[in-house]
């Protein structure tokens, strides 16, 4: 099954990286910008992990974990730019799981989120995700995509784009969003190496390129993946 996150950070571009990866490894993910919406958006969500930065506007980290502390005993992961003792001190007597400082590889924090989801529901969190849409498979865990039972070799980029597409059907990606995901940053200009990455991923899970069923171009916005075919 799948795990539902909480990225509260005030840097927008941690929260879109930071959710982008998680995504691409089968997360379900919420954000929020400060301490006052993480604490409102964890009652309302109640996901199985929270990830809180330490300095946050209108109610710090410390203070929504307390907050949260109080209501539940789920897993906390703290980010911060400050390394020293009392900061570690102050997580562990609130009860932090994890403690990481920035900056920080996503992949890490990724690797870390598991760890720490693998403690606190057991076996439920380290099964494969897998996602399935018509004849074509992906599983994240082992990075295998096969197409009517026959395995699919992809570059990381490709990968990572079917990824961010099989795990929403039908949701429109924007090309600048695809771009984040792949890349885990985004610049205007570069939005139409996401077509070329398309293109290519077409030539291998496509019956036909010129007809796509699996990816289809939403015209002047970017792509989706049809959950339906004909």
């Amino acid at each position: 099954m799948s795990r539902k996150i909480l990225i509260a950070d005030d840097e927008q571009h941690i929260l879109d990286t930071v959710r982008a990866y998680l995504e691409n490894a089968g997360l379900q993910v919420v954000v929020a910008r400060d301490g006052r919406e993480a604490l409102f958006t964890y009652r309302h969500e109640q996901p199985d992990l929270v990830i809180l930065d330490v300095m946050m506007p209108e109610m710090d980290g410390w203070d929504a974990a307390r907050l949260i502390r109080k209501e539940s005993d789920v897993p906390i992961i703290f980010l911060t730019a400050r390394v020293d003792d009392f900061d570690k001190i102050t997580g562990l007597e609130i009860g932090a799981d994890e403690y990481i400082t920035k900056p920080f590889s996503p992949r890490v924090l990724v690797a870390h989120v598991r760890a720490v989801l693998r403690r606190a529901y057991g076996d439920l969190s380290s099964e494969p995700t897998v996602w399935r849409v018509g004849d074509l498979e992906l599983n994240a865990e082992t990075r295998l995509v096969t197409k009517g039972g026959q395995r699919v070799d992809l570059t990381p980029s490709e990968f990572d784009l079917l990824a961010v597409l099989i795990a929403r059907p039908d949701r429109v990606f924007t090309r600048m969003e695809l771009l984040e995901r792949v890349q885990g940053e985004a610049f205007a200009g570069y939005e139409r190496t996401i077509d070329v990455h398309v293109k290519n991923l077409r030539a291998k899970i496509e019956d036909d390129p010129r007809q796509p069923q699996f990816i289809e171009t939403v015209y002047g916005v970017g792509y989706r993946m049809r959950s339906h075919h004909e």
